[in-house]
């Protein structure tokens, strides 16, 4: 999730399933002075952001994995919105297709380095 969803509603309902939100702080995001659990998760990550760092933060509570998830599926959907197969099993070989050829296209972008001397 991004920014937009650190509110009391979202931090609520994440809490009320039982699970671990990782929303990024909003830039001017202040502590909260209630004590329930999610309150306390919350001010946690609003600490740690504003001691490491906003960036530093992504990286150490893990949400650049999700961003990075979030822009290869977008990159997925970009191939083609609609599946052209009505067979489950020929829409699995679709998407691994469609998969190859992403991988391929981020093949050719990643540098080769070579050790020199």
């Amino acid at each position: 999730m991004d920014g937009a969803y650190d509110t009391r509603k979202c931090h609520d309902a994440i809490a009320g399933r039982g699970a671990q939100a990782i929303i990024p702080p909003r830039k001017n995001a202040k502590t909260w002075k209630a004590i329930t659990a999610d309150a306390i998760a919350r001010n946690e990550a609003v600490r740690a952001a504003n001691y490491l760092g906003r960036a530093l933060w992504r990286r150490w509570s893990g949400y650049h994995r999700r961003s990075r998830i979030e822009a290869k599926m977008h990159c997925v959907k970009l191939l083609g919105r609609r599946l052209m197969a009505r067979d489950f099993d020929r829409q699995v070989a679709e998407l691994q297709v469609r998969i190859a050829v992403l991988n391929g296209y981020t093949a050719l972008g990643i540098p080769v380095t070579e050790a020199v001397g």
